[in-house]
């Protein structure tokens, strides 16, 4: 077989995502003319067809299918390695974009703060990600790392250091009777309303934010369901419902109409940095480090 042009494989992964050929130009930065050019050669060397064009859509073949199933992680892999050695072969550079949820804690301010001073030729950029949509931004690599919330279940995200325990508290309106408490239990959980997130968060996310059932087994009435932290504390001001949140964030949005009550019988909660496992790259090695040296240094 002739040799295989990159670029033959970069358009036929790009087709074979977008399923227009417009659009796969478009990613590619060539004309439509171009991207089908591209496709014909590869289609000579390999002998058969690979996608199905007619004047209403575009699909791949079963042999298409079956192309895209073994050549894009092979593809994404040579990507990486070569993203991954020009890296070292520069030193840690460039630009590494940090998520986060709510707010950055002074661990990871720390942290950014070290790895500035250990890497001045790489810039950081701190991203604030949907409440309601952790792991998203990921996925669609506009961060490259990101602090979250615990649980964290994905197959295709590596979870780095997980630090910053924190007790639970109980957020409720100043006008709910919780507010005249000192603490909770969570079987009090039962007696009122979990404001919950709603979005593309997966459903094991959302259910430690705002769990169904007390350890006990005593079902939690569900509240409202929101996308962000502020949503959620405009609710617990209106009286709507009541949100779980750790210590830390609960003294940091805290407002006179809200009321923070301790909560104890629920697991702490847990901050974790993350990171796509096909997208690791010096940078983020170069924060996982710093991040954990930050940690560990106020232990």
């Amino acid at each position: 077989m002739s040799s295989l042009d990159i670029r033959e494989l970069e358009a036929f992964l790009a087709l074979a995502e977008e399923l227009h050929f417009g659009r796969a130009g478009q990613r590619m930065y060539v004309s439509q003319s171009r991207v089908s050019q591209l496709l014909r050669s590869l289609e000579s060397k390999i002998g058969a067809r690979l996608v199905e064009r007619t004047s209403r859509r575009v699909r791949l073949t079963p042999l298409g299918d079956q192309l895209v199933a073994g050549l894009r992680p092979a593809f994404e892999t040579i990507v990486e390695t070569i993203e991954e050695v020009r890296d070292v072969a520069r030193g840690v550079c460039g630009v590494l974009r940090i998520g986060f949820q709510g707010t950055a804690n002074d661990q990871v301010m720390n942290a950014v703060a070290l790895f500035q001073s250990r890497y001045p030729d790489c810039a950081t950029e701190l991203v604030e990600m949907p409440y309601s949509d952790p792991f998203g931004p990921l996925h669609r690599r506009e961060v490259d790392m990101a602090v979250v919330l615990m649980p964290v279940q994905e197959s295709e995200l590596v979870t780095g250091r997980v630090f910053s325990k924190q007790p639970q508290s109980l957020a409720v309106s100043s006008r709910h009777p919780f507010a005249k408490r000192d603490a909770l239990d969570a079987e009090d959980l039962a007696a009122c309303s979990l404001i919950g997130v709603h979005g593309p968060a997966p459903e094991y996310w959302r259910r430690a934010q705002a769990p169904l059932a007390t350890p006990e087994g005593r079902p939690i009435p569900a509240g409202p369901t929101v996308s962000t932290l502020q949503e959620g504390l405009a609710m617990v001001q209106a009286d709507r419902g009541a949100m779980l949140l750790c210590y830390p964030t609960a003294d940091y949005y805290g407002r006179r109409a809200v009321t923070f009550v301790p909560l104890t019988g629920l697991e702490d909660s847990f901050l974790a940095l993350v990171w796509h496992r096909n997208h690791e790259t010096a940078r983020t090695r170069a924060f996982s480090q710093a991040l954990t040296a930050a940690v560990d240094a106020v232990r």
